[in-house]
Parts: structure tokens; sequence; C-alpha cells
């Protein structure tokens, strides 16, 4: 999906508000964003929400410390998390319905773009993660890396996490370098990062999954950014810090980096196997005959099966090639579509002498 194609859905989905105005929101026509004047914002942290009126205040006033301005993405919650965030502060866009993490990304990544901010800051908001160790982040980021990642794994930090969760991250760790991202991190599944101006620029999320994780570091990859990690402890500690099961959401996310990897690499997942089972089906093939003229016995099951494995590889293969050919022309389409200037209003909170507002065309749910 193109990054024009994004930022229509971007704006076709989100409903905006700031703590300053969200009284008189009733007083502009439905579907219609209040266009005000852009103020410049060199640090944006931004965390998604979903239901986490237990911690989110926490992290918000925490992370105000390293921030010129703090957004949360509150993706559908039911609770009072949207009222928290804009009651301390921070800048709300609240998607009408729940979006999952990448669908969230997408919005953060779109708002900092939008408010031109030159340094972004993402955390969880379920108390997970520790705010001061934001400037840890902003720190090594400012020794001229374009991505710095918060990893559980470096300085002995991962006594807290559980076995489990240890062997799924690395078998997903696995699984992300499959894709294609050529990255020597230790945890590629940390959702604590901070990125450069380069790095807003250059990422541009197509899936809504857990997986957006993954895919960032294949963007990262592609575009050849500077990364750095450092280490930083998670609580686990804490409950009802997911909506999902453990379990359920590595399946889930390593299904999504396996669709990743299908289709950035479609020669290698469909091609190897493919030639597998077509030397396979030879190898049967070549069996079945020899017997034949051997003891005059023709084994009928093994013929069977190795034309079988014969035309599936061939198909495997062929579909492979054409995958490829697809997405190399989509890739050339997404380069131009790219190079076109997008953009996405987010309204920021006014000054103490606001400007009259005026009616923007663009149109939000």
């Amino acid at each position: 999906m193109n990054a024009a194609r994004i930022a229509a859905q971007e704006a076709d989905s989100l409903v905006i508000v700031t703590p300053t105005i969200a009284s008189s929101r009733s007083s502009h026509k439905p579907g219609r964003v209040v266009s005000e004047r852009k103020r410049s914002c060199r640090t944006l942290v931004a965390m998604p929400a979903y239901n986490e009126e237990k911690y989110i205040a926490k992290t918000i006033v925490g992370a105000r410390t390293y921030a010129d301005r703090v957004l949360v993405v509150d993706d559908g919650s039911t609770d009072d998390t949207d009222a928290i965030a804009r009651a301390l502060g921070a800048l709300v866009v609240r998607h009408e319905t729940n979006r999952g993490y990448g669908g969230a990304l997408q919005t953060i990544f779109a708002a900092a773009r939008a408010s031109g901010a030159e340094e972004l800051v993402v955390i969880d908001s379920d108390g997970q993660h520790n705010a001061e160790d934001i400037g840890k982040l902003l720190a090594e980021l400012r020794k001229g890396n374009d991505v710095v990642i918060g990893s559980r794994f470096l300085d002995g930090n991962d006594g807290g996490i559980p076995a489990y969760r240890k062997v799924g991250m690395k078998v997903l760790d696995k699984a992300t370098t499959m894709a294609g991202t050529r990255l020597a991190v230790s945890d590629s599944q940390s959702g604590f990062r901070a990125y450069g101006k380069r790095a807003i620029d250059a990422i541009h999320l197509s899936g809504e999954g857990m997986s957006a994780g993954s895919e960032i570091l294949i963007q990262i990859s592609d575009h050849h950014l500077q990364v750095a990690e450092v280490p930083v402890r998670v609580r686990y500690d804490i409950e009802d810090t997911s909506s999902q099961h453990p379990v359920s959401h590595g399946v889930g996310v390593l299904i999504n980096i396996v669709k990743l990897v299908s289709c950035r690499r479609p020669l290698f997942f469909f091609g190897i196997p493919g030639f597998l089972l077509f030397a396979f089906g030879v190898g049967l093939e070549i069996y079945a005959f020899s017997e034949h003229y051997r003891i005059n016995q023709f084994h009928y099951i093994l013929f069977t099966g190795g034309m079988s494995a014969l035309v599936l590889g061939l198909l495997l293969i062929t579909a492979g090639m054409i995958l490829f050919a697809l997405i190399e022309v989509l890739r050339g389409q997404d380069t131009q579509m790219a190079r076109t200037p997008t953009s996405i209003t987010v309204k920021a909170p006014p000054s103490s002498v606001p400007a009259p507002p005026e009616e923007s065309g663009d149109e939000m749910r």
C-alpha cells in the first residue's frame, strides 16, 4: 500500500482532539477540521493507548520531562483514557474503532510528520516502560543515529522476562532477520524506540497488527538508516498490560512476519520450497523408473507422488517469479508516490491568543 493511500485512510478514520479546544468541538460542523497555525516541535513523545486509564497518567507525566509535546493515540478505548490524557495536557488523536498497534503507529508517524517533529519517541502507555529511559534513547539518537531501540537484552536486563517470552522473542527475532532486515539487533520486538528526522520521513507502515515493529525494522534496513541500542528495563509484574494472551499474540506476530517475508522475498519464500519439491519429485521419478527396468515392477504410488511433487514445485517457482515481478512494479509506483508530497492536518494546542480559526478542506470523520 503506497504512502498516499495510507494518508488517505488515516484522514478518513481519525477524530482529532486537543485539551484546550475539546469543549468547543460541538461548534464545528461534523466531519470538518479546524486548521490552526503550525507550531514547531522538536521532540515528540507518542504512545498508543487502549483502555489504559490505570497507568497512562504516570507515563504522560514522565514523558513531559523530555518532550516538547506528548501525543496519545487513543485506539478506540472505552474507558477514561482519552479524558485523562487531555486533562494532563497531551495531544490526543482518537480512533473511532480499534485499529491495532500497527494502526496506532501509522497515526503516530503521520502526526510526527505533520507537526514537523525532529525526534520521535514511541513508548508503551501501560506502565511497563520507564519514562526516565527516554533520556537515554534521546542521548544516543543525538549522537548521529537515525533510530535507537530500547533493548531488554543488553547489560543483563532480561532477568525479569519470563522464559517462554524469551523463547518467543528469539523466534520472532530470527523471523524478522529472514524477512531481510540485515540488522544485528538484540530486541527486534521492542516497542520502546526513538526516531530521528530521516527515519520519521522514511517509515510508512502498511500493516495494522503487532508485527509493525518488524515492518519498521525492514524499512529501516531498506533505507540504510543508522541503528543503535540502549539497555532498558521492562516491568512484567503489571496486570492487564495486554488484551491478548502472550502465546496467541506471538503466534499472530509470527504469522504476520511470514506474510511480510512472502511479499518482500517471494523468490525465497516460494522459489526455494518449489525447487526442493521439484528436485524431490525428480528423484522419485528416477527411482520409480529405475525399479521398473531393474525388476520389471512399476511403483505407481511413487510415480504419482513424484509427479505431484514436480507439478507443485513448478507451480511454486512460477508463483514466486510472478509475485516478484508484480512487487517490483508496485515498488516502483510506491517510490514515485513517495516523492509526491502528502499531508495530514493535526490540530495543535493554540497559543494564549489564538488566531481566528479557518476551516480546512481536509475531511475527517
